[in-house]
């Protein structure tokens, strides 16, 4: 009892607790990694409904979704946000445990977009609630419970399945119980006191209005506050879009995230289609939770490694986005062109593990150079360009009232869009490379009548203020 009031007490530990716990219950999904199998079997919907019907209703849905739900996040502080994520996560495996019809999933795949939109408020959350010099140490502890859940819930599928040989409708109902969980947690979130940019209090407060104003006087007041709010709000964003991508280093980063993730969301939806294509899920031999999690931890791996490799990304960066992002296109032309499940299932793993590595580095590029008001605004631009990008891949290539193409197909097309990403940032990497060694050797050389290194040291005097050295002029 005495830690758990020592947690409420605490500026940080308790509500980094809470939407931990919540953002490992709430992607512990044991059902996720067979949706397909589970709509083409037990569901008896074909192939091609899912593949050209049924999926692109939630990227349709999802861009709809986003900006809204983006700017009620923050003028609402986040929790009634993450409240209504695990509401909807409730109700998208209540449909998948006991309703049947095509409309039924119809709605499912709404449903689920507004799921997806709703991460953008479990991610900003935490930065509402606690003090900046914990948002590092915050955001590794919210990051890994999230990868926690999702790795434990694909591992606890597969076991179910694999060796307990649980159907997939009983998988669901232990998801549903999972989800349920969750949205529980989620009500016990502490509400955010702050705002990102819907501040409040601007201009004259209506409670310092005299006490005998008639009431068309305060409603006056309260509107003209309202509006000098949203007008600062705006002001707000529009400062912190420029700062954002006023540089074109920024530019070129937020450029490949957009590019790249709606590439990988295309892969990531329709992957288990190539599989259940390759190996149909009538057999006994589905992997898809077992490699979900193997994908997730090799990518986490990968991932980590970010912050341990000393690079000069400047330099560096493009030619790497390049590098990576042709390994990606080969994975995907593998899966594509592959008969064999374990071959395409390799080739997931690998593209997955380079999409990771790469996302984190842009991220970390991005946010060490902006603050957090401005990263939160790329933060949701990115990401609805990425899923501008994507909506578009999806109405060109898999919508049924344009080409409507097989799975296989898809998987070439999204090989070819990976070569064009790796090609513009390998020509303009190479670039940047040339561009610096031209400096380099431009630069003059350096004046040998220095002072030797021992006198340098013995000039070199504490500075107290900052707990460094720093040397006499």
């Amino acid at each position: 009892m005495k830690c758990w009031g020592d947690m409420r007490r605490s500026d940080w530990v308790f509500p980094t607790a809470i939407l931990s716990l919540y953002g490992f219950f709430a992607n512990c999904r044991p059902a996720e990694p067979f949706l397909t199998p589970y709509l083409v079997g037990p569901k008896n919907i074909s192939e091609e409904v899912v593949t050209n019907y049924l999926f692109p209703i939630w990227t349709y849905s999802y861009l709809s979704l986003l900006c809204p739900v983006f700017l009620l996040t923050d003028f609402l502080r986040y929790k009634p946000i993450i409240v209504t994520q695990g509401l909807f996560l409730v109700i998208n495996y209540v449909l998948l445990c006991f309703a049947h019809s095509l409309t039924a999933m119809t709605y499912l795949q709404f449903n689920f977009a507004m799921v997806t939109s709703t991460e953008v408020g479990y991610f900003s959350y935490i930065y509402s609630v606690i003090p900046p010099e914990r948002y590092q140490q915050a955001t590794g502890y919210v990051r890994s419970a999230m990868l926690t859940g999702y790795t434990f819930g694909a591992t606890l599928g597969q076991l179910l399945i694999s060796l307990a040989d649980t159907s997939y409708f009983h998988i669901n109902t232990i998801t549903l119980g999972l989800m349920g969980v969750a949205l529980l947690i989620s009500l016990s979130l502490p509400m955010p006191k702050n705002r990102m940019f819907f501040k409040s209090g601007v201009g004259v407060s209506v409670d310092t209005l005299d006490e005998e104003a008639s009431e068309g006087g305060k409603e006056a007041k309260e509107r003209c506050c309202a509006w000098e709010n949203v007008k600062r709000s705006g002001r707000q964003m529009w400062e912190s879009l420029r700062e954002s991508y006023s540089s074109m280093k920024m530019l070129k980063w937020s450029l490949w995230w957009a590019l790249a993730t709606a590439g990988y969301g295309q892969v990531f939806n329709y992957v288990q289609l190539m599989w259940d294509h390759i190996e149909p899920s009538s057999t006994s031999s589905v992997y898809n939770g077992g490699v979900e999690a193997v994908c997730t931890l090799v990518g986490a791996a990968a991932a980590f490694s970010v912050g341990h490799i000393r690079v000069q990304w400047g330099m560096w960066g493009e030619l790497s986005l390049g590098v990576f992002s042709a390994v990606g296109a080969g994975c995907v032309f593998l899966m594509g062109l592959t008969n064999n499940i374990w071959l395409c299932y390799t080739g997931y793993a690998i593209f997955k593990a380079s999409y990771m590595f790469l996302i984190t580095m842009t991220m970390f590029q991005i946010a060490v150079n902006l603050s957090m008001e401005c990263y939160a605004l790329t933060f949701g631009i990115n990401t609805f360009v990425a899923l501008t990008l994507q909506t578009i891949l999806t109405a060109i290539v898999v919508d049924n009232s344009a080409l409507g193409l097989d799975i296989v197909t898809q998987f070439l097309v999204y090989g070819g869009y990976y070569c064009i990403i790796s090609v513009l940032f390998l020509t303009q990497g190479v670039y940047t490379v040339c561009k610096h060694c031209h400096k380099s050797a431009d630069r003059p050389p350096e004046n040998t009548d220095r002072p030797p290194q021992e006198t340098l040291e013995k000039q070199r005097v504490p500075d107290t203020q900052h707990g460094k050295e720093h040397s006499i002029p």
